[in-house]
């Protein structure tokens, strides 16, 4: 059967620069790779065919007799003698991907002797905008993962400790050879850990950790903001056979507040006032974040929707002395359940009103008349 381009195969142009070629191998890589695929021959034979195609085409001078011969400047022993274009290490080409991933080449630093790293946790805590403004230290249950007291994490039973697997020696990872390729796995025997625990701890199991409810503090600064996420190193669940623990991540969430709104530094409140206050001027309290109260003076006249600054009521700002402000909008409320004098009281200043009383009403339907007669024109 004769072979494809490896152009096609890896569905380059022949003119692709190395990033390019790079960039599709990997992805191809990924996806046929066996351990993606287990049990799978199809996709077996098609992560041979990218990886020879790839191993040809990175090499400048294979490229050239390959761009210029085809695939028989690699027949017969040719082109530098060896197994030719398929004569391939995978962990060499596979390299490139974990250096790009990781910053590392092989891929193989999550594990040592067995130490695996424990899982990140996620914990939700809602606080009041009290709380946000003030701070404080906020005391949580987390279930989680610890270290077995019992083994010291190792994951053996007391007195016995674990011995160096005898597939692999200890590197975690076995090979095969297919061909003209080397193939390299996780070892099925210790499962990647290199390490193998043949009497293993009664109070864990032989995973050197055990579930138990953990009570932290958390310490929730003043002037924090809903979504924050607050980090907890070394407070996630225990690593495996006595590897370094996971992070705890706390997502913070602020209740809404019955009179306040927060847009960042910033407090928001709406306040009814009386007609008769908003005609002829007055003051009202208003309470602030912190339990106190302040005065705000409502001028002769004022209009639905006007606002007031209170600077330096806001919240804190975090890393700074600085507060924001808290900003007051008024409603002027419409009276109900009027008495009979009140509604004589209001029938008398209705007839005694002109457009000078109700400057914005008046501005409002001189419009409309001039736009009336304009359609009649």
């Amino acid at each position: 059967m004769s072979k494809r381009d490896f152009y096609e195969v890896l569905g380059v142009s022949r003119d692709a620069d190395e990033k390019a070629l790079k960039s599709a191998y990997r992805k191809m890589a990924m996806q046929f790779h066996p351990d993606r695929n287990p049990g799978d021959e199809a996709a077996e034979a098609k992560f041979k065919e990218v990886n020879e195609a790839y191993d040809t085409l990175k090499d400048g001078q294979k490229r050239a007799a390959y761009d210029r011969f085809g695939h028989a400047a690699f027949e017969n022993g040719g082109f530098g003698g060896g197994g030719g274009a398929g004569a391939h290490d995978f962990s060499s080409t596979m390299s490139d991907i974990f250096e790009e991933f990781f910053g590392m080449g092989g891929g193989g630093g999550r594990r040592s002797g067995g130490r695996e790293r424990g899982a990140d946790l996620r914990y939700n805590l809602d606080i009041t905008l009290e709380d946000a403004f003030s701070g404080k230290t906020v005391e949580i249950e987390v279930p989680t993962s610890v270290t077995c007291d019992d083994c010291s994490g190792s994951g053996a039973k007391p007195g016995t400790s674990p011995t160096t697997c005898r597939t692999c020696g200890g590197a975690g990872r076995v090979r095969a050879a297919q061909g003209f390729f080397t193939l390299e796995r996780t070892c099925p025997s210790c499962q990647g850990r290199g390490q193998v625990i043949t009497d293993p701890c009664e109070s864990c199991g032989g995973s050197g950790r055990k579930t138990q409810e953990r009570t932290l503090s958390v310490n929730i600064p003043a002037g924090i903001e809903d979504g924050t996420r607050i980090r907890l190193a070394g407070e996630g669940e225990a690593g495996v056979r006595g590897g370094p623990a996971g992070d705890l991540y706390i997502f913070l969430s602020i209740r809404p507040h019955e009179l306040f709104q927060r847009d960042g530094a910033d407090l928001y409140c709406r306040v009814p006032i009386s007609m008769s206050t908003a005609t002829l001027g007055g003051q009202f309290d208003v309470p602030t974040v912190e339990g106190a109260t302040s005065r705000v003076k409502v001028p002769e006249g004022t209009q639905t929707g006007k606002q007031f600054r209170l600077r330096g009521k806001g919240m804190p700002i975090m890393r700074s002395s600085q507060h924001g402000d808290m900003y007051i909008q008024v409603t002027v409320e419409t009276p109900t359940n009027l008495t009979r004098r009140q509604r004589e009281l209001l029938a008398e200043f209705e007839k005694e009103s002109s457009g000078e009383n109700h400057p914005e009403s008046a501005g409002f339907f001189s419009k409309v008349k001039d736009f009336i007669d304009n359609l009649g024109a």
